[in-house]
């Protein structure tokens, strides 16, 4: 895939300055050759997001595309998919639109700070993501025997493990901020969210309605607080395949459908995109890196038809 850009580069948006005034100089090994004695103390900059845009030379009209990641991954989710195929965020820039792509609070180059958030992070198994992101039945994993028709590249799964990255459990109001932070600078943007930030996107644009053009949110975790929020908000929401396989998925499923029935009742602009009806079958809940990735994206920019 090739394209020209105009501009990239990236940016921090939101966070804070920390200050720790407790603690005592220790030395510390920096290198075999190289040490010198550590102060802990001192102002940090702290939970903020780290972006990276791409502008295309041939930039089209819309507003700008701001990519965030689910729980538990960072910006590479939009990258490039494990078997090597361009992911969205190229398909996006080919396609003419500016581009940010954000590593929030916490997660990949946006960095962490010990000791500084409730609880302790979790790093998500293989395992957990084989069934959780429905790739296959449990009882598949070891033989990587996915659900029939999956469209996931499972024989890749190692490959994603090595994009996941440990999440605290206790941040959302910081990455809500950040996010806003993110939209003041790029100005009214379209979200693309994906699983748990989706709620992080929702409440963004419930906050700062001006600044969210329209949303694409690929399974969300969370609806809407309020659904009132997206009256003036073209929504689309994106759902895969095998959503019957647990309670924990059915119930998600239902939530889908009950925010996209809330929104029509109220005559919003929000629209359902089941994938496995309007597109193809065999969907995961990864499906900005499933084989039909980018059948998926085209769908979802064609309803918002902005």
């Amino acid at each position: 895939m090739s394209y020209a850009l105009r501009d990239f580069g990236c940016y921090t948006a939101g966070g804070r300055i920390h200050r720790v005034v407790e603690g005592e100089p220790f030395p510390i090994q920096v290198t075999r050759d190289s040490s010198y004695l550590y102060d802990p103390r001192g102002h940090f900059a702290v939970e903020h997001a780290y972006v990276q845009f791409f502008v295309p030379d041939r930039r089209n009209s819309a507003p700008p595309v701001v990519l965030v990641h689910g729980g538990g991954t960072h910006g590479a989710t939009w990258e490039t998919t494990p078997d090597g195929r361009p992911g969205w965020l190229h398909l996006l820039v080919r396609r003419g639109y500016e581009v940010h792509v954000v590593d929030a609070v916490e997660r990949g180059r946006a960095g962490w700070m010990p000791g500084l958030w409730q609880g302790d992070p979790i790093l998500r198994s293989m395992e957990e993501a084989w069934s959780l992101f429905r790739f296959g039945p449990p009882e598949g994993f070891s033989d990587r025997l996915p659900f029939p028709g999956q469209q996931f590249p499972v024989e890749h799964i190692e490959r994603l493990a090595r994009s996941l990255t440990p999440r605290w459990l206790s941040t959302s109001r910081l990455q809500i901020a950040a996010l806003v932070a993110v939209l003041e600078k790029t100005g009214p943007a379209i979200l693309v969210t994906h699983s748990q930030g989706g709620e992080i996107g929702f409440d963004a644009q419930a906050l700062r309605p001006d600044l969210v053009a329209a949303i694409i949110a690929v399974e969300p975790s969370a609806a809407p607080a309020e659904i009132s929020s997206l009256a003036e908000c073209p929504t689309v929401l994106l759902v895969g395949d095998f959503l019957d396989m647990d309670d924990k998925i059915v119930a998600r499923s239902k939530l889908w459908r009950d925010t996209i029935a809330r929104g029509a009742a109220l005559d919003q602009p929000n629209h359902l995109l089941d994938t496995r009806r309007d597109i193809a079958p065999g969907g995961s809940h990864m499906l900005m890196m499933d084989r039909h990735g980018e059948a998926c994206l085209d769908a979802a920019l064609e309803h918002l038809a902005l």
